[in-house]
């Protein structure tokens, strides 16, 4: 199940955006479950990576793999009380994309997988075919999250992606 030319584009990004953003702090907050932003985005660019394999679909690759990175990048603990907190699941897209246009450009395949990767819970539907697939493996992942404690032990163990974080 692990793809090493995944697992390598993966790290490639992540070696990068630990020098150029604040990317890995997403590991300071709890996303679902017990795990942190920083992994569950991982999941989602690991997994929509792997079913774009799967099915041999066409789509542009490293855009898909930095909207998944970044689609939640809204860097906030979104379980501590705070009003500005209210309506996560409706408002974290924004905050996600307006987190990103500060640290890298993006184009429009990327920004549609930020903004709406909430889909049904955000009113506009997913307009790529990269936007797609990371909505429906987010809903995914979350639901893994939330059920499962653990999440993603062989992911971290055979991806050494813990390597350069």
């Amino acid at each position: 199940m692990i793809n090493e030319k995944t697992i390598n584009d993966i790290n490639k990004c992540i070696k990068k955006l630990a020098v150029t953003t604040a990317f890995l702090t997403m590991d300071n907050y709890i996303q679902h479950g017990d795990t942190t932003c920083l992994w569950h985005s991982i999941a989602v660019a690991y997994y929509s990576l792997f079913l774009v394999r799967l099915f041999h679909l066409r789509c542009n690759r490293q855009s898909l793999l930095m909207g998944a990175l970044f689609h939640d990048y809204y860097l906030y603990d979104w379980h501590v009380k705070d009003p500005s907190h209210r309506f996560h699941g409706f408002r974290h897209p924004k905050t996600a994309l307006k987190n990103t246009r500060k640290v890298r450009k993006m184009n429009e395949v990327e920004m549609d997988i930020i903004m709406k990767h909430m889909f049904p819970l955000t009113p506009f539907p997913p307009v790529y075919k990269e936007s797609i697939i990371v909505c429906i493996v987010d809903k995914i992942c979350s639901t893994y999250e939330v059920f499962c404690r653990n999440t993603y032990k062989l992911l971290k163990k055979e991806c050494r992606l813990y390597s350069c974080i």
